[in-house]
């Protein structure tokens, strides 16, 4: 495994205007013309060597998703080798007609407010059959098989019955957030703070639940 790497740095890099961190490693997204060429494309990039760690690769019929992560006991985020993976995969698809969007780039997690996690991880760790993430057991847990939302436990010092327990943290692309905003409060959603932007906008809907709408910037 390569060194850690800060999102910042990985968006520094030349050659990864493709990809954007959102939250969960690195991803990018290429539109492809047919599930068949989706196909063609990860089988490509199946045939890449030097990964110390693979890529996940989730193929649609209009597009695959690619994402890089390391997952580790005591680390969960980018390392250094994943630059030039991506340039290669890049590449790759480039070569085959598949362009990147960007835009369909995201991920998000669960959130749940708890006064005392260790009494509540239990239950959905069995519930979703997930585990705990090494870097932070007692804050978060993650899918194994890597594709359903992460949650993460925040820690209340108080009830806060006036509010939902449980909302969305959705990441997106640093430079789609503004956007993704706008249509949200357009759509019947209002605007709960923007204190903390551009880090995250919490939003909610007509009957008050929220979701943080979040990016990397501001966080390294």
């Amino acid at each position: 495994m390569g060194e850690h790497l800060p999102a910042r740095e990985f968006h520094q890099a030349e050659g990864v205007e493709d990809w954007r961190v959102v939250g969960e490693g690195a991803c990018a997204y290429f539109r492809t013309g047919s599930f068949a060429e989706g196909v063609q494309l990860a089988e490509a990039i199946g045939k890449l060597d030097g990964f110390e760690e693979p890529p996940d690769v989730d193929v649609r019929r209009d597009g695959v998703t690619v994402r890089f992560i390391t997952i580790a006991d005591d680390y969960f985020g980018l390392s250094t080798e994943h630059i030039e993976h991506a340039r290669r995969i890049s590449g790759v698809a480039r070569e085959q007609g598949a362009v990147a969007d960007p835009s369909r780039v995201q991920t998000f997690q669960v959130t749940i407010d708890a006064l005392i996690s260790v009494e509540v991880m239990p239950f959905w760790r069995a519930v979703l059959d997930y585990d705990y993430r090494g870097d932070t057991p007692d804050e978060d847990l993650i899918d194994p098989r890597r594709r359903g939302p992460s949650i993460w436990f925040q820690r209340m010092d108080a009830p806060r019955p006036q509010r939902n327990r449980i909302h969305v943290d959705l990441w997106v692309a640093y430079d789609q957030a503004e956007a993704r905003v706008a249509a949200a409060i357009a759509a019947g959603g209002h605007m709960v703070s923007d204190a903390h932007a551009p880090e995250w906008w919490t939003l909610a809907d007509a009957e008050g639940n929220e979701v943080d709408i979040a990016t990397i910037m501001g966080r390294d």
